[in-house]
Parts: structure tokens; C-alpha cells; sequence
């Protein structure tokens, strides 16, 4: 417990934050279909314990880079419950974030495998697995709170949104805030970047990671380590609101 008079550490706040999200069963179709899978598992991982609850963030609590997935995979963050670790998605992730210094190594395998993130943090438009890889709107709204939270806690200099759904929830979210009077001047694009109003993080897109558009060439590592250079500079240039 905090003693009086003290606030509370980011790693605190986001530790308190994770228990938060790892006890939710706010979507009773999610919570339906992330228990199923983490029961009948896959047949490579047969010899796994499923994580099979929400996945919270993750990541350095300082970090001046706040990274936005979709939701956790099946059989990749439900299983492993970190983000992103245990599939295609995060190997593509972590070696690019490795090799533009935001992670301590290229690989992401399992919850224990050492990996660090530095000056970055990942976090999801959604906490639990959907059916599809899509979640509905209303289990994007019941999510949003926890993304609104962990802004409140990072303040991040950069958001960093990988796929339309990420962006929208982001921006629906600084509107819900009243941040942000519309969303309808922020298009989606591989790549777009958006200088926020006031003092609001700036924006960045990115094609998702999946396998669907990184084993097409949609996305490929060029294209994705182009964008982290470009947020790279602008946290080198901002300077961070010391935190009250």
C-alpha cells in the first residue's frame, strides 16, 4: 500500500492495472472463446497450459512509445499471455523492434524468455482472443478503459497503431475524452503520421503484422523499420512532461 502523502510509481499503478485486466469477463463471447481454445489447444501445443484469460500490457513503464495492437492471438498471446509472443505476428514485431533498439532481443517465444522492451510498450485494442481475429464493437468499448488507463499512467510522446482497428480505437477513445472534436480529418494508411492537437502523442499507422500481409509483401521489414525511425526521432526531440 501506498503511505500517505506518496503517489503511486507507474510500475505500480501498472501492475495494479494488469491484475485489473487478467480478472476481466466483461464479453461473455470472448470469455467463451478464449477458455475453449486454452481447453482444446493446438495440436503443436498440446503440451502447453494455455494463459486463456485477457492479456494485460507489457512492456518498459516509462516508455515514451505506446504501441496499439488488435487483440491477442489464439494460439499466440492466449497461450503464452504476453503480447504478441508465440506467433507469426510477434516474430516479425520483435526482430524490427530489436533491430531499431526498443527491445533487448529479436525473438519472442514465451513469457520467461527475457525479453525487455526499452522506451516502448505494447498494448491492444482488445485484451481477449476474438473469434476470427475480430472483435465486436461493444467488446472494443468494454477494452477501452484499460488503453485510456495505461495512457493516463505511460503519457506517451508516440502512439504507434498497427491496423485500421488499433487506429480507430485510439482515436475513438480521445474523442470519448473530448481530446479530439472528430476523427473523420485521420485516415488510415500504411505509414501516416499525424501531429495531434496540444500536447497529445503523436500518431503513427502501420500495416498489421500478420502473416496475411507480411508473407504477401504488404507489409515488409523495410517498410515497417522505415516507421520506427521516423518515431525514434520524434521521441529523441520531445521532452517529457515530468510526471506530478
Amino acid at each position: 500500500m501506498t503511505a500517505p502523502g506518496r503517489r503511486e510509481s507507474p510500475e505500480q499503478r501498472l501492475a495494479q492495472l494488469h491484475d485489473a485486466v487478467v480478472a476481466c469477463r466483461q464479453c461473455p463471447r470472448l470469455v467463451q472463446y478464449r477458455e475453449e481454445v486454452a481447453r482444446t489447444k493446438r495440436r503443436a501445443f498440446r503440451d502447453w497450459t494455455y494463459w486463456g484469460r485477457p492479456v494485460p500490457g507489457f512492456g518498459d513503464p516509462h516508455a515514451r512509445l505506446l504501441i496499439v495492437g488488435l487483440a491477442p492471438a489464439a494460439h499466440g498471446a492466449n497461450r503464452t499471455g504476453r503480447m504478441f509472443t508465440g506467433d507469426r505476428s510477434g516474430d516479425f514485431l520483435y526482430a524490427r523492434l530489436y533491430d531499431q533498439g526498443f527491445a533487448n532481443q529479436p525473438t519472442s517465444a514465451e513469457a520467461n524468455d527475457g525479453l525487455e522492451l526499452c522506451d516502448a510498450y505494447i498494448s491492444a485494442a482488445a485484451r481477449c482472443a476474438p473469434p476470427d481475429n475480430r472483435p465486436m464493437p461493444e467488446e472494443l468499448r468494454n477494452c477501452a478503459g484499460y488503453l485510456e488507463e495505461e495512457l493516463a499512467i505511460l503519457r506517451p510522446r508516440a502512439v504507434l497503431a498497427l491496423g485500421a482497428i488499433a487506429f480507430h480505437a485510439y482515436l475513438r477513445l480521445l474523442v470519448k475524452q473530448g481530446l479530439l472534436t472528430s476523427r473523420s480529418a485521420y485516415i488510415f494508411s500504411h505509414s501516416a503520421e499525424f501531429k495531434l492537437p496540444g500536447d497529445l502523442p503523436h500518431l503513427f499507422a502501420s500495416y498489421h503484422p500478420s502473416q496475411q500481409n507480411t508473407q504477401t509483401g504488404r507489409l515488409t521489414p523495410a517498410m515497417f523499420e522505415s516507421v520506427l525511425r521516423r518515431i525514434r526521432r520524434v521521441v529523441a526531440m520531445e521532452t517529457k512532461t515530468p510526471r506530478r
